[in-house]
């Protein structure tokens, strides 16, 4: 299976210390050599950088891991492939428009015998259940919504029985956002921690790497880090349970 990673802050932050360890899933730690990406909001558009190398060996990545981009909601994805081949237009996060603004996803998992009926502006460029599954959920929320987006909590409970559905064609562990928030799916595996003053120093799992944060933040920084397997060793990560979708809004899990 392939590998997330999501970030929502409440100020614009870099994410360089946690892609770093994240980024030696893609060929070193792990056997995620597909292909990688990850997208940045900033503001009303979106930085991605995608590549069909494993990320270990992407000087994209290295570029990534060295350029302290801030941001307030950050998608990122190692790709093993499943369905569609190795190539470009098959790396998430994939990025559509709507209801005036762009939207962000990433799958891990693989959907069986999904193949719903793509009728509107929402079509797949590449080959994958994956954005298979990205068009149809924006497909959905439009002919539910129409050409207004609607509040929160109502776009929380479309999203919820969407992705049911979705997850009812088999492993469907997701991230989702619109740069406003951010919504994350498990099926079989996903984790979050929450920083926030006082900040810890923490220790990556994937290498001997260390930062202290209160180094590096204000007293009112708040950041959620939400990834398939944690990735430092001495926070205290939260198992999301199966089935389970949470939104992230200003660095903290919504109730």
């Amino acid at each position: 299976m392939c590998q997330l990673l999501g970030m929502n802050c409440n100020v614009p932050t870099d994410i360089v210390f946690s892609f770093t360890g994240f980024a030696l899933r893609g060929g070193r730690t792990d056997t995620h050599h597909d292909g990688w990406g990850i997208a940045f909001f900033e503001g009303a558009g979106v930085r991605l950088f995608v590549d069909h190398m494993p990320a270990i060996e992407s000087p994209v990545a290295e570029l990534i891991k060295r350029y302290p981009i801030k941001s307030k909601n950050v998608i990122a994805h190692i790709r093993k492939a499943t369905q569609g081949h190795v190539a470009l237009e098959n790396c998430h996060p994939f990025v559509r428009e709507l209801w005036g603004r762009y939207w962000v996803f990433a799958h891990n998992g693989d959907l069986k015998e999904f193949h719903p009926p793509l009728t509107g502006p929402f079509r797949p460029v590449g080959n994958t259940d994956s954005e298979r599954a990205f068009c149809y959920l924006l497909q959905e929320l439009r002919a539910r919504f129409g050409d207004a987006p609607p509040a929160l909590e109502a776009l929380r409970a479309a999203l919820g029985e969407l992705v049911h559905h979705v997850a009812g064609h088999a492993t469907f562990n997701m991230m989702l956002s619109d740069g406003s928030a951010l919504f994350a799916h498990c099926s079989t595996a996903l984790h979050y921690v929450v920083r926030q003053y006082p900040f810890p120093t923490a220790k990556l799992a994937d290498e001997d790497v260390s930062v202290d944060f209160a180094q590096v933040t204000t007293p009112r920084d708040r950041v959620a880090l939400i990834v398939t397997a944690p990735l430092t060793t001495n926070e205290a990560w939260t198992a999301f349970a199966t089935g389970e979708m949470k939104v992230f809004v200003d660095g903290l899990p919504l109730e």
